[in-house]
């Protein structure tokens, strides 16, 4: 047999032969690539030099290390691996063809460079990169015996088995090829993206760049000029030209590092047009394998050399520049991200945009001129406009001060109830109201109702949920102010040592607590079939979920067991499937996706949490017998003020979690109408899935149902085309949406000292300019804990939750709560110790620090943190 073959001769279906890289290699070879000449010696070469030399045993029992290893051990286990390795003698078979192979490639003295090709590297799921060792400039046959024989033990560095080991790679899963290539002697070399790590830009192409040899910018030994480039023109986007102090060079038999001459250190290593030359080569690469490429290259007599290509690994979608001007469409006028907004903590969907700015306005406009007279507000006065995509509101000025004269008048209609407000005005009009209107168009399923009918009944339910919503702003204040009048006076009887206010506020039935007890419910009635509890706990999340959906019976579980479980999870849907993450209809809702609730039973089926039928029936009973205590040494007067304080703030509080709850009621049947839309109009060529449907205008929507496109029978208009006519301005709009969220939207504009001045205290969030250690906000739950926080953006990222750790997000509406069951502490952007989530974190018993404007930009990537609930800070370890 032949150990060795030609680079060239190398196919995809290679790998367990040749390698990742060998077969990266051939790839480029065979697309007319400039690749210096190579060869590859075989997984089979290693696997005989290891049994040749009775080393597969000592091998697998030295590698078989347990997931609690420590580094020194695998530093250990590794110097073990590669001592044997060392004293290994080199087969004569796999001798000769490894001599005949560098006869192929110059013989003699001729330099080649030896790396590994492993089984387990440069694939698209993972690219092992970096853990085996290169040896450059090896010259003769002797030298590259030894070379080859090191690279094969280099499969056993203790950085490749820990890396292994995190990717679930077994030790007998992997063997090594070798790829031996004519040495480049690189003028210049580096690394080339074909899409931009950064922002997940596939029509960026970015490139790193340092003189001499290129296995020092592969390692980060040196540092390098980096380009961005426009993959499409060649045009140099950015470049930032390094002081270039170090480079790798060739010696006698190896390389070394030696100082830049002054003149090159701070001139850059390519030029615009070998810049453009190079990126060309890396899009024939991407073109060639489908895929954005990791490239090495170098160069060399005025020519490219291409050393490596691999798929890159963990590219995030595209995204647009993060913007970082805030210009505002109407001048003379205030913007405020509060309220509602709050709802609302990423960027809008183009879709939700065009509908919830005239849907809040006449809502707002309706309720002031009930309020307050009519044409206390005149069109124009009050809006709901996207800025870099974030919803404000705005007011014109003179208005607005004009409507804040007359708060007293507003406050008396809002204790009478009147204009459909307060609480009654919501139990008795607002609530029935909502569901009066959903129950009307919920007679007639989605798909029998022609496009004009379901635009017609977006905009109803839209509409009937935001004027409901106008409605729950009017109880919020009202449960802050019972609240603060309780709290008030409680302070003024409250002996030293005595119970904190809230105290006296928990233990009460609202409709997360509600959801939650569902969903321990849940896992108890799961817990009666151990076979329902194996599957549960032993099957993805996602997969769970999509069986919830379509009825299919997961492997392990009996059907008719499985279909009633689903029919009790699906009773908990129809209860509080509703609930929103965010207002914006392009998020699901959990009638969608239960994945988060499903998180939640399998929490409980572990058997972590506490039982929350127990733990508010024990608030229960320390808020009575407090209030019994309170009650037996107050005289009178004071008593029955307090009784009458703590009975407004008892009875009111609850309300607003419920009215909240309620807010998405039609966000279900709303999405099943649009998904619907977008179901006829992927069918007629106009998107390419469902779900872009959000992502379009509303006038371009309504041009797609009145030229029919949106009826049940759409699918011949536009069928046949190559590429859905709104495809590429979907995707521009996705990539800008991804810029966007990446932004920290100031609360108020214009961005001026004395609007923060007069307006900053107002604001659900702190000040964005913290710096240091400690983030300040506002405490709002009391307690201190300290534990890894968890960054959430939204329910697409709520499996990542562990319980203990810290959660951390924007800001929580009651759709978040099963997560509070898992977490230590609650940390959020935006909210005071009256929100949701204080409320939720004190039944709870977990601190909280809310409003701190900056928490989620400054705790990403898992920072160990102290939630000092008290305090109000988190202090970043």
């Amino acid at each position: 047999m032949t150990y060795v073959r030609d680079l060239g001769d190398v196919r995809p279906g290679d790998i367990a032969g040749a390698g990742g890289k060998a077969v990266g290699l051939g790839g480029l070879i065979q697309a007319g690539l400039p690749v210096p000449p190579g060869v590859v010696l075989t997984t089979d070469a290693y696997a005989d030099f290891v049994s040749e030399n009775n080393l597969g045993e000592a091998i697998q029992e030295l590698a078989a290390l347990p997931p609690e290893t420590t580094p020194e051990d695998y530093e250990h286990a590794s110097a073990l691996i590669r001592t044997l390795f060392s004293k290994g003698a080199m087969p004569s078979d796999i001798e000769a063809d490894l001599k005949d192979a560098y006869e192929r490639l110059g013989g003699g003295y001729t330099a080649v460079s030896v790396r590994s090709s492993a089984t387990a590297e440069d694939l698209a799921s993972a690219s092992f990169a970096g853990q085996q060792e290169t040896y450059l400039n090896v010259r003769g046959a002797d030298a590259l015996t030894k070379a080859v024989i090191d690279c094969w033990a280099s499969l056993w560095t203790a950085r490749a088995m820990a890396y292994r080991a995190r990717e679930g790679v077994l030790p007998g899963q992997v063997r090594l090829a070798v790829v031996i290539q004519q040495m480049v002697e690189a003028e210049a070399a580096g690394v080339m993206f074909t899409a931009n790590p950064a922002n997940g830009r596939r029509d960026q192409t970015v490139i790193s760049a340092a003189w001499g040899l290129g296995e020092a910018v592969v390692s980060g030994a040196v540092t390098t000029d980096d380009l961005t480039v426009d993959s499409s023109t060649g045009k140099v986007l950015s470049r930032q030209t390094a002081d270039k102090e170090l480079m790798t060079v060739p010696t006698e038999n190896g390389t070394a590092e030696e100082k830049v001459a002054e003149a090159r250190r701070r001139a850059p290593v390519l030029d615009d047009a070998a810049a453009a030359e190079l990126a060309a080569y890396g899009q024939r690469i991407a073109d060639h394998f489908g895929a954005p490429q990791d490239i090495e290259w170098a160069h060399a007599d005025g020519r490219f050399f291409l050393l490596q290509s691999r798929p890159i690994t963990a590219l995030p979608e595209p995204a647009a520049d993060v913007p970082t001007e805030w210009p505002v469409p109407y001048p003379k006028g205030l913007y405020f991200r509060a309220s509602i907004v709050e709802q609302m903590p990423e960027p809008l969907s183009p879709l939700f945009a065009d509908l919830i700015d005239g849907s809040v306005s006449r809502s707002i406009s309706a309720l002031m001129n009930d309020a307050l007279g009519q044409h206390s507000l005149r069109e124009g006065d009050v809006s709901f406009p996207a800025v870099n995509g974030y919803a404000y509101y705005y007011y014109r000025t003179w208005p607005m001060l004009r409507m804040t004269a007359r708060t007293v008048p507003a406050m008396g209609s809002l204790f009478r109830g009147t204009a459909h407000m307060g609480i009654s005005g919501w139990r008795d009009y607002s609530h029935p109201r909502y569901e009066r209107v959903i129950r009307d168009w919920s007679v007639k399923p989605p798909a029998e109702l022609s496009g004009g009918e379901l635009l017609a009944g977006v905009q109803a339910l839209l509409d009937a949920g935001t004027v409901y919503y106008t409605a729950v702003q009017s109880i919020i204040p009202l449960a802050d102010m019972s609240e603060l009048s309780f709290r008030g006076f409680y302070k003024s009887v409250r002996r030293d040592g005595g119970p904190p206010a809230q105290d006296f506020l928990l233990g009460f039935d609202s409709e997360p607590i509600r959801a939650e007890k569902s969903l321990y419910d849940l896992a108890g009635w799961a817990r009666s079939d151990p076979s329902l509890v194996s599957v549960l706990l032993e099957r993805p999340t996602a997969e769970l979920a999509e069986g919830l959906r379509t009825g299919s019976a997961p492997a392990g579980v009996d059907d008719a067991l499985w279909q009633e479980w689903r029919f009790t999870f699906q009773e908990h849907l129809a209860l509080y499937g509703h609930a929103v993450y965010n207002l914006d209809f392009a998020t699901p809702v959990p009638a969608d996706n239960p994945s988060a609730q499903l998180e939640t039973v399998k929490f409980y089926l572990r058997g972590q949490g506490t039982d929350p039928h127990e733990r508010q029936r024990l608030l229960t009973e320390r808020r009575e017998s407090l209030t019994r205590e309170v009650v037996d040494r107050l005289g009178p007067r004071r008593r029955r003020l307090f009784l009458r304080l703590l009975k407004w703030a008892q009875e009111t509080a609850p309300v607003r979690e419920d009215a909240l709850a309620d807010v998405g009621l039609a966000w279900p049947l709303l999405r099943r109408m649009l998904l619907e839309l977008g179901r006829r109009l992927v069918l007629s060529g106009v998107i390419a899935a469902p779900d872009d449907v959000f992502w379009l205008r509303f006038q371009e929507l309504e041009s797609a149902a009145g030229f029919g496109l949106a009826e049940p029978e759409a699918g011949v208009a536009l069928a046949g085309a190559a590429r859905p006519v709104r495809a590429e301005a979907v995707e521009e709009r996705r990539m800008l949406w991804r810029g966007q969220a990446k932004a920290l939207a100031p609360q108020i504009l214009p961005q001026k000292a004395w609007m923060e001045k007069a307006f900053g205290s107002m604001m659900p969030g702190g000040p964005q300019q913290q710096a240091g250690d400690v983030i300040k906000g506002t405490g709002a739950s009391s307690g201190r804990v300290t534990a890894p926080a968890r960054v959430l953006r939204g329910p697409e990222d709520f499996g990542q939750m562990q319980a203990g750790e810290v959660l951390v997000a924007r800001m929580t509406t009651p759709a978040w709560t099963p997560l509070f069951a898992m977490a230590s502490a609650v940390v959020t952007d935006v909210g005071g110790p009256l929100s949701h989530s204080s409320i939720v974190a004190r039944e709870y018993g977990i601190p909280a620090v809310l409003g701190t404007g900056v928490a989620t930009q400054r705790l990403a990537g898992g920072r160990k943190v102290t939630v000092d609930g008290d305090a109000g800070t988190v202090t970043i370890m």
